[in-house]
């Protein structure tokens, strides 16, 4: 499987903090948000990555070759149009790696490495947009209305009373998927003022078409990084999993000593 992570805004939205630095290498627990992704992916054995960059890519680039985890190709595309355009640009710059298995991600997007697997493992169809629930929903949500399994619409403008769902910034492509998308994408870019609209548009066009499946990850932990108060859930978050962690290692040690001590003298 190839991924593509969407890393190339700035996050204005979370300025100060963001005005030499683009939001994926905002640090939780001592982590860039980025190095938690790439460590979720590399659990789960993806081939290759490409890290779509824009605002501050030299950073980037030198970042995310300093953060790749041993095993784990990773390469990084320059969006020129970065500055002028919504992340549609960044899928329309990616568009060659559109094939085969692959997964797109929003680079503000934290998850644990089970979200990736359970995805994967319920995803059905060429197109499959990953999803999670809640008691409400926000303006600022995307926003999925599910019949039968098939997404409907996509988008943050939904209504609360057509909304199952909410679209977690995770998105698998199989088989025609990816040239499906390619071509939506394509055809967004040519409509007026297009580059300024989200991927999710060209998603909900091809929702229209039932061409778009979804596939709940409910009870698993994720949080998108988009305000200042999605930073603390960030920051807990991330210390859960450091602290797990930890335990892990802790427990491989005894578990690796244990038989050791049991050695008669």
């Amino acid at each position: 499987m190839k991924v593509i992570i969407l890393a190339a805004g700035q996050g204005r939205r979370l300025l100060p903090w963001t005005h030499d630095l683009p939001k994926c290498l905002l640090s939780f627990a001592g982590r860039p948000l980025i190095a938690w992704q790439l460590a979720a992916l590399a659990a789960n054995r993806v081939d290759e990555v490409v890290v779509v960059t824009g605002f501050g890519a030299d950073l980037m680039e030198r970042e995310v070759a300093r953060l790749t985890p041993p095993g784990l190709k990773v390469t990084t595309l320059f969006n020129p149009f970065f500055g002028v355009a919504d992340n549609i640009a960044s899928c329309w710059a990616a568009r060659e790696h559109l094939q085969g298995e692959v997964a797109i991600l929003n680079g503000d997007t934290l998850i644990e490495p089970a979200v990736l697997a359970v995805a994967r493992d319920r995803t059905s169809g060429p197109i499959t947009v990953t999803t999670d629930v809640k008691q409400d929903y926000d303006a600022d949500d995307v926003k999925v209305q599910i019949r039968e399994d098939k997404v409907a619409r996509i988008g943050k403008t939904l209504p609360p009373e057509c909304t199952d769902a909410e679209f977690i910034g995770l998105m698998l492509l199989r088989g025609l998927g990816g040239p499906l998308f390619s071509a939506a994408v394509e055809n967004v870019m040519r409509q007026p003022r297009g580059v300024t609209r989200w991927f999710l548009s060209a998603v909900d066009d091809l929702a229209a078409r039932g061409l778009v499946a979804a596939a709940s990850i409910d009870g698993l932990n994720w949080t998108e990084v988009d305000y200042p108060g999605d930073m603390g859930r960030a920051e807990l978050l991330a210390r859960e999993w450091t602290h797990n962690e930890r335990r892990r290692r802790q427990a491989a040690m005894l578990s690796y000593q244990q038989p050791q001590s049991q050695i008669a003298p």
